[in-house]
């Protein structure tokens, strides 16, 4: 498989750390960022130009506003797009291509655990999710719809999540312990709470914790009275009617 990874920024960059034990080329043209990447993956080739897209998979990772400046040659076996907002349909206009995926990694794919939305043509699926697994877990969608829905889940969640983070800590800071202490405590208390999710229901987990009268119910006391479950349902809301207008 040729892979060839057209942006190699953030994202980008984030899934080679899974994508270079392919045949992959890079198409990089800052120079500083392309002697960055030789070091850190001296297995890739890394170019300044866009090469005849004849026999890639391409995965398109520029930045959205870029499509329309986009000049490519020839026809790819595949496009996997993550351009936030942009089309299947926009994506066709501007690449030839046998076949087209839109895909909606996180953040987490820095550290191979990004949830990765997908969808798309059929016949490309096997290898999207071959590709994009390197870089953590797929969840191939029905439609774009869907994934415009999934990536305020997925792609805008991690920033919520961050700041239900900052929130807990500041409170346990309020009444005395250290900074750095919360911070690593609640990393890796989110680390855990995520693996049992895996398997258990969110209600039954909450459940489990919640005693008569105890700690937990008088947390989650507050937390109703705050607007807790109604603000993240509308954060959802404001995240997908965004996506729709990019």
């Amino acid at each position: 498989m040729k892979l060839l990874l057209i942006g190699a920024g953030n994202m980008g960059g984030a899934m080679l750390q899974g994508l270079h034990v392919y045949d992959t080329t890079v198409v990089e043209m800052n120079e500083t960022r392309a002697h960055e990447l030789r070091g850190i993956f001296p297995d890739i080739k890394v170019v300044s130009s866009i090469p005849n897209l004849d026999g890639f998979i391409v995965i398109l990772a520029i930045k959205p506003q870029s499509l329309n400046s986009l000049h490519v040659e020839g026809c790819a076996k595949g496009v996997i797009s993550i351009l936030a907002g942009v089309t299947l349909e926009k994506i066709k206009s501007k690449i030839d291509s046998k076949s087209y995926v839109r895909a909606m990694p996180n953040m987490a794919a820095l550290v191979r655990k990004s949830a990765t939305s997908l969808c798309g043509d059929e016949e490309l699926k096997e290898v999207s999710i071959e590709v994009l697994n390197s870089i953590g877990k797929c969840f191939w969608l029905n439609s774009e719809n869907e994934l415009d829905i999934a990536t305020g889940l997925a792609g805008s969640a991690p920033a919520w999540i961050a700041l239900v983070a900052e929130a807990l800590s500041d409170g346990a800071v309020n009444l005395g312990l250290k900074r750095e202490i919360t911070y690593k405590y609640i990393a890796q208390l989110f680390e855990g709470v995520g693996e049992v999710l895996q398997n258990e229901h969110p209600a039954i987990l909450k459940d489990k914790v919640t005693s008569p009268a105890g700690t937990t119910i008088a947390g989650i006391t507050k937390l109703e009275e705050g607007g807790v479950r109604d603000s993240f349902i509308k954060a959802m809301e404001a995240s997908y009617l965004r996506t729709k207008k990019l």
